[in-house]
């Protein structure tokens, strides 16, 4: 297993520059070669990278700047999904707004890779990055998003078979990553902690007949699964949902902690949103294993203001009281862009988080 320490990580997508969904919408409409676009996406992976390297942060990754969501290994690259406006889910604001929101696809088909997804990313951001580089990838359970007895019933009669077929699709995904050289693999899991809000749970899997104890526990072995390959590191990243700054659940991770933890074990490092009161105290942490890492996301993603150093500070001696603070980090609670459009924060607020992470960070444990 790696055993360097990386104090201050991001957790996954950039914003995406307009001038990249422009180009987006241009190839669309035939405006642009297929050529002519992969520069601009080229260029804006490479912005990406350097923002990252230039705030400091330990590790970094190619922002997500070529997906159309974090869930591209599953969507954008597999065959067995099509369009469907009927599987909603509820979408909170902050102001208590309340929306039923869907992300477009259900399973129709038998879910198959099509392509890497991860080939060129991982192969364009090596040559670039002069920091290590690790690349995220969707968890398989997040394809109860697209499950129902309605639209699946007929392929997929237990949506766990579904699930394990996008463990495969993501197993070779990570065969593929580690053949170009890859030494970390960040495991996204945002449905783990759909599971701490009853009301949550209720909507997203027991009204759709997927069983939440299940995720839990057949569903935590099949994350474990993934992590298959010895000598390269292992995250796993829970949070709560982040649909251009919406989220999908509140609570403490303790409804999840003890399974979660035990079962999990081939991840040496979990990565936990803990932004806001929504994600409950730091007791929990006291389940995670002694030989595993915390990266705690502090920071974040979803408000346009900049947290205080001290509020940073004692909320990271606050999660030392229950887990050893040479064994955590500091990173964003989120991505901040994990849909193409992106969360209400700005470029420039962007990087001034990412540079705190970066410079608190090395403050504290350097």
């Amino acid at each position: 297993m790696a055993t360097s320490v990386y104090r201050a990580e991001p957790i996954g997508s950039l914003l995406r520059p307009a001038w990249l969904i422009d180009a987006r919408k241009a190839l669309r409409r035939g405006e642009v070669s297929a050529a002519g676009y992969k520069k601009i996406e080229d260029h804006a992976v490479a912005d990406a990278i350097a923002l990252q390297e230039r705030c400091g942060l330990d590790v970094v990754n190619d922002g997500e700047q070529r997906r159309l969501s974090f869930l591209g290994s599953l969507v954008e690259a597999t065959e067995g999904l099509t369009r469907t406006n009927d599987l909603a889910k509820p979408w909170h604001e902050d102001d208590g707004r309340v929306e039923q929101l869907t992300l477009g696809l259900a399973a129709t088909g038998r879910l198959r890779r099509r392509r890497s997804l991860v080939n060129e990313e991982f192969s364009y951001a090596r040559a670039r990055a002069k920091a290590p580089l690790k690349v995220t990838l969707p968890s398989p359970l997040m394809l109860s998003m697209f499950w129902s007895p309605k639209e699946s019933g007929g392929v997929y009669r237990d949506p766990f078979d579904l699930f394990a077929d996008g463990a495969e699709v993501i197993r070779e995904e990570i065969r593929e990553l580690v053949r170009l050289g890859c030494e970390y693999v960040q495991i996204d899991a945002p449905e783990l902690a759909i599971l701490v809000d009853p009301a949550a749970r209720g909507a997203v899997f027991e009204a759709n007949g997927i069983s939440a104890a299940r995720i839990l526990t057949d569903g935590v072995d099949l994350l474990n699964s993934l992590a298959e390959i010895p000598g390269i590191r292992y995250g796993l990243h829970l949070c709560r949902g982040n649909n251009d700054g919406r989220w999908l659940s509140r609570g403490g991770y303790e409804a999840i902690s003890k399974e979660v933890f035990s079962r999990a074990r081939r991840y040496s490092s979990f990565l936990l949103e803990y932004d806001d009161s929504r994600s409950g105290g730091f007791e929990p942490l006291a389940d995670v294993p002694r030989d595993s890492f915390v990266v705690l996301g502090l920071v974040s993603t979803k408000k346009n203001r900049l947290e205080s150093e001290e509020e940073l500070r004692t909320r990271i001696a606050e999660a030392a009281r229950f887990f050893p603070f040479d064994q955590i980090g500091l990173s964003t609670q989120c991505g901040f862009a994990s849909g193409i459009k992106g969360n209400p924060i700005d470029a420039g607020m962007q990087e001034k988080k990412l540079l705190l992470v970066g410079d608190l960070a090395h403050r504290l444990w350097h």
